[in-house]
Parts: structure tokens; sequence; C-alpha cells
């Protein structure tokens, strides 16, 4: 022990003058382990993240002009729809921002007019995914068809309700049209990157699908002299081969220099499946039957931001996705 620290004084000593080694020593004889406290600095302590300033304060007894002029204005930038739970998709009743020049498509639906007389028009539709991309992006305001508040938008008097959350639509939508929520996240996560998203296989018969891809390989066409010469040099290539060619015991097919068989044609013959590069083994296999045992079905049809889309005549796809778990 040292002698100043037995000898009492009204001082104390400095931190970096006192030994740690007696203390590790007893609290490693004591308690037989080390001491975790140590390791987390003193400092650190948990701050909350900041998410930027707000551009006003709300009040006890209302909201201000300016806050009244904000929420409006936010207000007619939001689109409105109505989810129908019977056939799975969300009728766009209100259409704002530039989301629907890659999002929806225009599907017939029969309806009833004022005289009783049974017609048919067409309305912007959402699927399922672009549904609840919209909401979680707070840029749709949806109601549920039997749980409705419009009265104060025009054309829409007489419903009540409030408009489904992001909860609300998850559970609604999810699992409705093939969605799960694997793909879901996948579409989310591609449309945050500024891709275009859209079905791989039509969901009804007015979705607009692109054109099919052409497997098929073009033959490289020969020139005009490649395709004069060619038949000769193959008929003075057999000459020669007939008039040089002598008896071998290894090939008795080929008897004599002027009676000769190509092994390769009678092979040829014999053959009952087709081979060689234009022939493939590879047969398309039909859809439906991929449908009903494959797992790895392509399920989106994925466009750069930069390729040029429209949304009635969509181009061949940049990409194509399969979304296993």
């Amino acid at each position: 022990m040292d002698d100043s620290l037995e000898q009492p004084s009204l001082i104390a000593p400095k931190a970096d003058e006192v030994p740690l080694e007696d203390d590790d020593q007893s609290s490693g004889d004591e308690d037989g382990a080390l001491d975790w406290t140590k390791l987390i600095p003193t400092v650190a302590r948990p701050v909350m993240p900041k998410r930027g300033e707000k551009e006003f304060e709300p009040r006890a007894n209302g909201g201000t002009n300016l806050q009244l002029y904000i929420l409006n204005r936010a207000r007619k930038g939001i689109s409105y729809g109505i989810w129908y739970p019977g056939f799975g998709r969300t009728h766009v009743t209100v259409a704002h921002g530039i989301h629907f020049s890659t999002m929806g498509h225009s599907a017939p639906r029969p309806f009833v007019d004022e005289n009783g007389a049974s017609k048919t028009h067409k309305r912007l539709e959402l699927l399922p995914e672009e549904a609840i991309y919209l909401i979680e992006r707070g840029a749709l305001f949806c109601w549920k068809e039997c749980n409705m508040d419009l009265s104060s938008l025009q054309g829409f008097e007489g419903f009540a309700g409030v408009p489904m959350s992001v909860q609300q639509a998850y559970a609604e939508m999810i699992g409705r049209e093939n969605l799960t929520l694997d793909k879901f996240q996948v579409y989310a996560y591609l449309r945050r990157l500024g891709y275009v998203v859209t079905r791989a296989e039509a969901p009804n018969d007015s979705y607009p699908m692109p054109p099919p891809f052409d497997l098929s390989k073009p033959k490289p066409k020969a020139s005009l002299i490649c395709r004069i010469f060619l038949p000769i040099s193959y008929i003075l290539s057999r000459a020669r081969r007939v008039f040089t060619r002598s008896f071998s015991w290894w090939k008795p097919l080929c008897l004599s220099r002027w009676l000769y068989h190509d092994y390769a044609s009678i092979y040829r013959s014999l053959r009952f499946m087709s081979a060689g590069h234009d022939n493939t083994l590879n047969r398309p296999v039909p859809t439906t039957l991929v449908a009903s045992y494959s797992p790895y079905r392509i399920f989106f049809n994925v466009y750069k931001p930069s390729t040029p889309f429209k949304k009635t005549a969509p181009p061949l796809p940049d990409f194509q996705v399969v979304v296993v778990k």
C-alpha cells in the first residue's frame, strides 16, 4: 500500500495518480467477472431523431389561417378511391398527381343509369399493390365500399365513415389477386427506386399487356457469292471423297473408292429426336402446366425510369422478376 494513501489529507488524489490494479483485482476476486459498466461511456445518452423543423406549431384554440391554407392545399393534391372487396379493385374517383401515368388501368364496369337502363362505362382502377403503395405514401384516401365518408366532395353525398388506415389496407388487400407480403415489398422497393412495375400476367381481360418476346433466333443471311459457290464446293468435296477413299476394316461401309456411304447421313436417318443448334431439346412448356407445379413464376414486369412507357400499350419490359420467399 502506498504511504501517501495511508496518511489523511484534505486534498483528494488525482484520478491518474490512483492505481487501478487493486480495484480491478479486488473486483475480480470478489465478483469473479469483468465490470461491464466500464465498456459503455458515461456521456452516451439516447437521442431522439430529428425529421426537420416544422413550419408552424399547433395551437390549443385551433389552427391559424396558414395552417388551414396548407391543409387545404394538401387535400387538393390527394386522390380519392373506393375499395371494392367483391372483385379486389380500388376505383379511383378523384385522381391527382403523376402516379397514375404509370399506375392503374381502365376497366369496363356495368352500372344502371337514372332511367333504369343497364350500361357499361370505363373507370380507373388500381390493383391491391398499387392501392397499398399510394395509401402508404399518403397520396390516396381510400374508403371501403361499405364504409365511406365523401359527403364533403361533389358527387359523394350520403356516404359515412372514415378513410382506411394503412393497417386496414394491409389486412384487406394482402392476399387478394395472388398478392403476398413478399411480393408487395418487392413492388414497393422497386417503385421507390423509380422503376415502373406491372403485372406479368393479366389479372383480367382489360389489363394492358406488352407484346410477347420473340424467342426465335434469326438465321444469318449468306451473301450471294456464298449461296452460289457453296453447292459447287459441296459437290467437289463429295466427289473428291469418293475417288480418293480407300477400303478400311475400321470403316466397312466404305466398300471401295466408287461406293461410299456417309456415317453422318446414316446416323441422321436413325435419329428419332431432333438435334442441333437450330432444334433445341428444351421445348417451351405451356403456361397452364407451369402454373400448376412451378413456384418460379414471373410475377412482375419492370421498366427502367429512362424507358418510354405508355400505360395503354406498354413496351417489352427491361426485366422480369420472380418473387420467391
